[in-house]
């Protein structure tokens, strides 16, 4: 639309059809006018009509008025033609109503035939209805309403491609932006138009840069925080270890290391989270046997089940210990243990954990499902989401960040991660990973 850079997107429309309308009008009357011309040219050429004319004349004023009648209509049928000699004087008595009306009917811009044979008479000649070059009235209304059809139909066309193809790249490039690609932007072409359109995928984009700003600094300063509190977090754990050798109340400084132990420990979860989230899938990568991880995640997790009272129980095929995964086996480990420990602080005593591997496809999946309170259903599309917690049906420890951090993981080795509501009434985690098969 570089034609029209500055015209909005109202008169563009209101143009559009005007326009089509005129051109129907336009496009009619230029075809009836050849089409008339085409049947009054077929008629004209019809070699002899002057001379049949003449003879007619000769054959009247020899036999009377119905004599050249006769013979007319003999020779027109010969000739596939309607002929009529007409006396000028008496013209409007003798010719058929529906040749009178083209004749005088300013509607049809060419006439029947009318070949001069002398001062006082005429031949009129139009083809049979059933010859060839005869057009009824009713075709040109046709022709017309056919060419309103199709012109208007292509203006609405025209419209609607003008408007959808704009608003379909924005909507798709709206979803893309929503699943993490925020680097991408509404088309300049579609951008730099001077329409209402054009209008909105600019503020789009100005609204898109100013939420990924806004994103990127929360980052960066979270990451910051995060980074610059590891050290004196660290020089405090150290000086809460030296009182306690001094001999300072033990009880009380036991309680402050824990404090610190679990600022360290968020701190570690906020730098682990945007270190996934800042290496995307530029992870470096080797087969891992996934089983054999999860069976030293429930190993290494064994002590904590147990001073929780909760089993933890594995369930997978045999052959399975031979399926591996492509990625980073220590950011996989974290993303499990993540999971793992989300299940087990939510699960009562006397409860288990079941962790079951399969397969689906070309995927392996991994499912771990507590016996806990279970989560909302609403809820659930937000547990991935970094802070978030679902306080009213899962409270206890934690910071929102493990299943933030499994699920940006998880990401980054081309899989995915759900949750949703297990058969016990717990809370069921399940990820898909796509299964390695080595060369």
């Amino acid at each position: 639309m570089k034609w029209l850079p500055s015209v909005p997107l109202f008169w563009r429309i209101f143009l559009s059809i005007w326009l089509a309308m005129a051109v129907t009008v336009v496009a009619s009357n230029l075809a009836s006018r050849v089409l008339l011309d085409r049947e009054r040219q077929a008629i004209e050429r019809q070699a002899g009509l002057h001379d049949l004319g003449l003879e007619a004349i000769a054959i009247r004023e020899e036999s009377g008025k119905w004599a050249p009648w006769r013979f007319l209509r003999e020779q027109g049928e010969q000739m596939d033609l309607h002929l009529i000699l007409i006396d000028l004087d008496d013209k409007e008595r003798r010719l058929p109503s529906f040749v009178r009306e083209r004749m005088e009917s300013s509607w049809y811009p060419q006439k029947p035939a009318l070949i001069d044979i002398n001062e006082r008479y005429q031949l009129v000649a139009w083809p049979r209805a059933s010859g060839e070059g005869w057009l009824d009235p009713g075709v040109f209304r046709f022709i017309e309403l056919a060419l309103a059809a199709v012109l208007i139909t292509l203006a609405c066309w025209w419209i609607a491609r003008m408007v959808s193809r704009p608003m379909n790249h924005m909507e798709q490039t709206a979803r893309q932006i929503a699943g993490g690609r925020t680097e991408l932007r509404v088309s300049e072409d579609i951008a730099g138009r001077g329409d209402e359109v054009g209008q909105l995928a600019t503020a789009f984009n100005a609204m898109t840069d100013q939420l990924c700003t806004l994103l990127e600094r929360q980052k960066h300063l979270l990451r910051d925080i995060s980074h610059d509190l590891r050290t004196p977090l660290t020089r405090q754990r150290i000086a809460i270890e030296l009182a306690i050798d001094a001999g300072e109340d033990e009880q009380l400084m036991a309680s402050i290391l824990r404090q610190n132990e679990r600022l360290e420990a968020m701190t570690s979860q906020i730098l682990t989270l945007y270190r996934v989230a800042e290496q995307g899938n530029d992870i470096e990568r080797e087969p891992v046997a996934l089983l054999t991880l999860i069976n030293e995640v429930l190993r290494d997790a064994a002590d904590y089940a147990e001073h929780q009272g909760v089993d933890c129980q594995l369930t997978a095929r045999p052959e399975l210990l031979k399926s591996s995964v492509l990625g980073d086996g220590e950011l996989l480990r974290r993303a499990f243990e993540n999971i793992l420990q989300n299940a087990l602080d939510h699960t009562s005593p006397g409860h288990a954990v079941q962790v079951s591997v399969g397969t689906s496809g070309q995927f392996l999946e991994i499912a771990f499902e507590d016996e806990g309170p279970g989560v909302d259903d609403e809820h659930l599309p937000h547990l991935f989401e970094p802070f978030y917690r679902a306080d009213k049906s899962r409270g206890g420890p934690g910071w929102g960040l493990g299943l933030a951090i499994a699920r940006d993981i998880v990401a980054a080795h081309d899989g995915s991660i759900r949750a949703d509501r297990g058969a016990s009434g717990g809370l069921r985690v399940t990820i898909r990973l796509p299964v390695f098969i080595g060369t």
